[in-house]
């Protein structure tokens, strides 16, 4: 294309050079000083830009150009973290394990674990039930920002609503407890079995949160001490699989309500998020405040 056609008209006409307006002046300005040297390594664009005109590159794609001149939405910007309710502090029960009941299972080897459904040391045993995750994530209840490296220790009743260590059958058992510790975002993911229904209390997991992963094994002072509620929904269809035969009765004379854990406001910041299956296995998700 020769210099001239460049400056055609729709009709076909060629337009006066007066009338071809900034782009041809600035083009014109750096062909004529470019000779002497003027203006260096300036392009077109780069003048134009700063006379305060926008220009898209010909040889650009549509993807390039559109990032170049799109505004970021402020969702497409780190978002400033937003306060979450507290998780209500609840007793621990009768089977901590954490020394503050008789037996002390946060000093043994093996207690930081992900996977806490088979008993470690003397034992081997593996508790048997639905696999449940329990995916918990830490975070500040003022600002709402994760937090990373804090210590969870967590437990709950296997299959026939027995505690490990401390109930008839299983007191040499040390299944179904294990600490790990929060990663970057603030979270955990314990692999377990979805706990019975025990005469008296609403099916539920416990745990404790530490500074550290150091604080929890040398049972140091707690941060939060609360418990999970688990939703009817899951409940009764885990509670309809064989060997979960006890539960069917007990979850049927007992509510959220009447729970003297969690009727106070019906378990309204401790109820898990729950996805999955009997058949694929349930993942239990909670947001922890504290």
């Amino acid at each position: 294309m020769s210099e001239e056609s460049r400056w055609i008209d729709q009709n076909g006409n060629p337009i006066d050079e007066d009338h071809r307006g900034l782009v041809y002046d600035v083009q014109t300005l750096i062909d004529r000083r470019r000779a002497l040297g003027i203006f260096g390594g300036l392009t077109l664009t780069s003048l134009l830009a700063a006379c305060g005109v926008q220009t898209t590159d010909a040889t650009a794609s549509p993807s390039a150009t559109a990032s170049a001149t799109t505004t970021p939405t402020p969702s497409a910007t780190a978002a400033a973290s937003q306060p979450v309710a507290e998780v209500p502090d609840e007793t621990g029960g009768p089977y901590p394990g954490d020394g503050s009941n008789g037996v002390n299972v946060l000093d043994d080897s093996g207690i930081v674990r992900s996977d806490i459904r088979s008993s470690f040391g003397a034992s081997t045993t593996v508790a048997e039930g639905v696999t449940l995750t329990i995916a918990l994530t830490v975070r500040d209840a003022a600002t709402g920002a994760a937090l990373a490296g804090k210590g969870v220790y967590l437990w709950h009743c296997d299959r026939e609503g027995r505690y490990s260590l401390y109930s008839g059958g299983v007191e040499n058992e040390n299944y179904l407890r294990g600490v790990q510790e929060t990663d970057s975002t603030g979270s955990v993911t314990f692999t377990s079995i979805y706990p019975a229904c025990y005469t008296g209390r609403w099916p539920h997991i416990h745990f404790e949160v530490y500074d550290d992963v150091a604080t929890a094994v040398a049972s140091g002072p707690i941060v939060k001490t609360s418990q999970i509620a688990l939703p009817d929904e899951a409940n009764a269809a885990v509670y309809a699989t064989s060997g979960y035969e006890q539960s069917v009765r007990n979850a049927s004379q007992v509510s959220l309500q009447s729970d003297n854990v969690f009727g106070d406001d019906g378990g309204i910041h401790q109820i898990a998020t729950m996805a999955g299956s009997v058949a694929a296995g349930y993942t239990a998700s909670l947001t922890i405040g504290v």
